[in-house]
């Protein structure tokens, strides 16, 4: 895989009862701005209701699922539309489930311990990517 025309994608968790999909959304955003030229993020629920252009990419390029928890409602619906995910990161197993399954937090209300696991998560997507362009 050529890394200068590759392109990866990464679903992000869409919950918002719980500070996992909080830390999903926020990690993948900080990914995308760190790798602009080489990522797309996918939206999840656009992807649930019929996305062509979700499930297309999905189904063509490598993907990065990115759950707030393990629910995996990210990868499993990647799985079931567009076939199996190149990647699959469960915040819980980062931050610690109980952690990622606490009450939702507003961005606006992050202190730097939440800043912290959002790097933290964003770190491990970035070592996920560094894999799969290895493959």
């Amino acid at each position: 895989m050529n890394k200068n025309n590759t392109k990866i994608g990464v679903v992000s968790c869409s919950g918002e009862d719980c500070l996992g999909g909080t830390i999903s959304r926020l990690a993948t955003r900080k990914m995308l701005e760190l790798r602009a030229d080489e990522t797309v993020t996918i939206c999840l629920p656009l992807y649930l209701v019929g996305g062509e252009e979700e499930r297309g990419f999905a189904n063509e390029y490598p993907t990065i699922s990115v759950d707030g928890c393990d629910k995996y409602c990210g990868k499993r619906a990647t799985e079931k539309y567009s076939g199996k995910v190149s990647a699959s990161i469960n915040v819980g197993d980062i931050i610690g489930e109980e952690t990622a399954k606490s009450a939702a937090l507003s961005c606006r209300d992050l202190t730097d311990v939440h800043k912290a696991m959002v790097k933290k998560v964003s770190d491990v997507i970035q070592e996920k990517y560094d894999e799969i362009l290895k493959k």
